[in-house]
């Protein structure tokens, strides 16, 4: 580039200090790192778990080291599983940020020399040229046939042209639209190049004010932890009191106020459901591993629960939907009467009409829509220029939408002139009247209408004496018309069905124009229902808003700060709102949004931070597997909670009702203690394990509504748990009134017991009513805890030293057939009231 301003000396180093002081570097704020350390601070800090730790901290207290050490060991296990999950997020986070600001070319004190991105101040005059990242907001003081791509700030995958600043012009600005002179940080220069005087940095620029909006909005507590603490105190003040009530109950009827005390203990553990926590923090960890699998990074684990929840996807088009890159989508012939979708199809005049595009085009293409040409030139077996020398060149002007390239092949041979631009510039440049330019038209509005970008092709022949004349002094005959598409991304359309065939609505939020926005959408199969634009939205107050967004799919040439308010007015409606985007210009509905899904690849590290999920190889597709894993663990955890509550219904009533009978205490910590060895591996193992129910991504979302613990489940778990105390107490009753031994008594009910949470479990395993599919429904951990379960029962049963511990004794044939009748009649009750409330639902 010829040096520009030689008379300009630009800032001096000592002014450049000054500014650097002044305003701060030239970049964007980051949040701090999340260390290991600190991401284990962060985890501890969660309710559920920090009600985990402080359980064991009691039972170690009170002596007991065995159910201390199992819940610590949980404990311990969810903060392993998380900090590994998370800390590799945030590893492979780093690994996708550009760690170097774009470097800039600039003039001091009257030299040209190229320093950080990070140093540059207002004030400085840049120099820049094609394939530059702009580094601050500026305006342009000269552009030479200059365009730039603005879709990290506009969502729009079309280059815009540029033009030097007139005296009337402001130096803010606001990014989109062709021939404007205002530039904008981490913008690419595609085309030409220019000087410019930086108006704004760092937090100033406009990708700096987007990231001062996203630390203004506070990000919404997750539904689950809000219950997870409401449940927490709950169950700590209802457990505490029937303790209480347990210990003065002994006390007084008995005057043994240590037995008293041990007998609060008992009851208290029996009550205390300290498997609540285990379930919800290993639940989230164990989903945050798994949809790791599958490409998928969680930052926020609450966040995978949430996305099964969704009832609303907004996604940005340019990157998202789509693959932010032009591809040659139509060709068009003059007198063809239709357009082909390739040169490869088509004769040698398609070829030919791609054949020339490509000469129109730069050597080396920088710009999109060049970039095209040349790569649709190659699959058509085009054999390019490389035995052609370029001779002169015409430039992009305001006054002529078009430009030209002219090729030699030898000596003394004729000239080539190979044209493309707007179709009504290739239009004047031939000439075309009456017909002829009816039928251009008419090509050139179709191919529009389809969401693409269309340019008009044309050559001429020319002789050496030629090349003086201007652009228009040429003889160009029309080759034709090429239409342009960002394509959609592989696999879109077929997620996008699968978010519909699950309920939830797909709403495309772009700043696109609006017949590309609904070209993409219905290409995508999401383009039922309304359109609106920005403008229309801007019309509109928040509550007007809310009521409209009811039914529109598709919101054209939106602005970030319109993105926020639809996503917000989504929100306020009452819907569970997921976004995905990967420009700044997203980041503010992303952080806003219930799920932020942002793109790891080509995402922004301002996305990215806003977000609570990653999707690392830009697959939308993976979006579905993580609404897919978020709607398993939802039904997971709500079985293994229907487990948790059922099961302690049996287990606190054996611990009071010998106190209400007069009878010696049937079970102690101890027995208890044993129990949970059994309740909490199949928690936190056997349900996390369990498979997705059938046609799960055919039900629409869950009500936003419904509570984790609502009146539903915690009714059909009161009802297990009662069926089961009411089988065992009468057989323990039975037995006793039959002169059983107390030690046997003890055996025969806690085995009882054992027998009881295993059909608890094979009845809660699933939703369905199927007694086979209770007994046959895959579940490798299940077969584990099975494993342990009955050689810890054959222990206790062989082995005297162990029987002296607990007070327990061998049991025969008899009692042990009473046992597995015991267990075999509950699973049957179990199916047959599933079955009952399916027929009454």
């Amino acid at each position: 580039m010829a040096q520009p301003l030689a008379d300009c000396q630009g800032l001096s180093a000592s002014q450049a200090r000054e500014r650097l002081e002044r305003d701060g570097p030239n970049e964007l704020a980051r949040g701090d790192r999340r260390t290991p350390l600190r991401i284990a601070m962060e985890v501890v800090e969660e309710p559920m778990l920090a009600m985990l730790l402080a359980a064991g901290g009691v039972y170690l207290l009170l002596g007991d080291r065995t159910e201390a050490l199992m819940l610590i060991l949980f404990a311990g296990l969810s903060v392993a599983i998380s900090i590994v999950q998370e800390a590799r997020t945030e590893n492979v986070l780093e690994a996708l940020r550009d760690l170097s600001a774009p470097r800039a070319l600039v003039i001091r004190d009257g030299e040209t020399i190229r320093i950080a991105g990070r140093e540059v101040v207002a004030g400085d005059i840049i120099l820049l040229e094609q394939g530059d990242r702009v580094a601050a907001d500026a305006l342009l003081i000269e552009a030479r046939n200059m365009e730039a791509d603005e879709s990290l700030l506009t969502g729009e995958s079309v280059p815009v042209g540029k033009r030097a600043a007139g005296p009337d012009d402001s130096a803010d600005g606001e990014p989109g639209g062709d021939d404007l002179p205002h530039i904008f940080s981490g913008s690419l220069v595609t085309r030409g190049n220019g000087v410019a005087r930086v108006t704004a940095t760092g937090h100033r620029s406009r990708i700096g004010r987007i990231g001062l909006s996203l630390a203004a909005l506070e990000t919404e507590t997750p539904r689950l932890q809000r219950e997870t603490s409401r449940i927490v105190a709950i169950c700590a003040a209802g457990g505490i009191s029937v303790a209480l009530a347990v210990v003065g109950l002994y006390g007084l009827t008995r005057g043994d106020w240590l037995n008293a005390v041990l007998a609060g203990i008992a009851t208290a553990m029996s009550l205390l459901p300290e498997e609540f926590p285990v379930v919800l923090t290993l639940f989230l960890a164990m989903g945050a591993w798994r949809i790791a699998q599958v490409g998928v990074l969680t930052r926020r684990t609450a966040a995978i629960e949430t996305m099964g929840a969704a009832t609303v996807l907004c996604t940005d088009k340019t990157g998202t939907l789509t693959q932010n890159r032009m591809t040659v989508a139509e060709l068009w012939l003059p007198g063809d009467g239709h357009s082909r979708a390739s040169a490869e199809a088509g004769g040698a005049s398609h070829q030919t009409l791609i054949e020339t595009s490509m000469l129109a085009s730069a050597p080396v293409p920088v710009d999109p829509m060049e970039v095209a040409f040349h790569d649709a030139a190659r699959a058509a077996g085009v054999a390019g220029a490389d035995d052609r020398a370029l001779v002169h060149s015409y430039a992009l002007s305001p006054q002529l939408l078009a430009m030209s390239n002219v090729w030699q092949s030898g000596d003394g041979a004729p000239l080539t002139v190979a044209a493309k631009g707007a179709p009504e510039a290739i239009a004047r440049l031939c000439r075309l009247e009456g017909a002829d330019r009816a039928a251009l038209d008419e090509a050139a509005t179709a191919m529009a209408a389809r969401g693409m970008r269309v340019l008009g092709v044309a050559s001429a022949r020319a002789g050496e004496a030629d090349l003086d004349k201007a652009q228009d002094g040429h003889d160009f005959a029309l080759i034709g018309l090429i239409g342009l598409a960002d394509p959609l991304r592989a696999g879109v359309a077929d997620a996008v069905a699968q978010c519909r065939s699950a309920g939830i609505r797909v709403v495309m939020i772009t700043g696109d124009y609006a017949a590309t926005a609904r070209a993409i959408a219905s290409e995508a199969g999401i383009a039922d229902g309304a359109m609106m634009t920005g403008a229309q939205v801007e019309a509109l107050s928040d509550a007007e808003l809310a009521q409209r967004v009811a039914d529109v799919t598709v919101f054209a040439r939106t602005m970030p700060e319109q993105k926020l308010r639809i996503v917000t007015a989504l929100k306020a409606a009452g819907e569970v709102v997921a976004m995905t985007g990967d420009g700044v210009n997203d980041a503010p509905a992303l952080k806003a949004a219930h799920i932020g899904v942002a793109m790891g690849r080509r995402g922004t590290d301002v996305a990215r931070e806003a977000s609570a999920i990653v999707l690392v190889e830009d697959d939308f597709g993976a979006i579905v597997a993580s609404i897919r894993v978020g709607r398993r663990i939802y039904d997971n955890i709500r079985k293994a909670l229907g487990f948790i509550i059922g099961v302690h219904v049996p287990i606190g009533g054996l611990a009071i009702l010998p106190l209400l009978l007069g009878m010696p205490v049937l079970l102690g910590p101890l027995q208890i203690a044993l129990l949970e060895m059994v309740i909490d591996p199949v928690c936190a193992l056997v349900f996390e394990a369990e498979r997705e129910e059938a046609r799960l991504m055919q039900r629409p979302p869950r009500d936003p509504r419904q509570r984790l613990f609502d009146p539903t489940l915690i009714a059909r778990a009161l009802a297990q748990g009662t069926m089961a105390f009411a089988a065992i107490s009468a057989l323990y009753l039975g037995a006793r009134e039959y002169g059983m031994a107390p030690d046997t008594l003890r055996t025969l009910s806690f085995f009882a017991l054992v027998a009881a949470i295993l059909a608890l479990v094979l009845a809660d395993r699933s939703f369905d009513t199927s007694l086979r599919q209770a007994l046959t429904r895959r579940n490798v951990a299940f077969r584990y805890v099975l494993g342990l379960v009955a050689a810890g029962s054959v222990a206790i049963l062989t082995l005297a030293p162990v029987q002296r511990v607990l007070r327990f004794t061998s049991l025969g044939a008899a009692e042990l057939a009473l046992v597995a009748a015991t267990g075999i009649v509950l699973l049957i009750a179990f199916e047959l009231t599933k079955a009952g409330r399916r027929m009454r639902g």
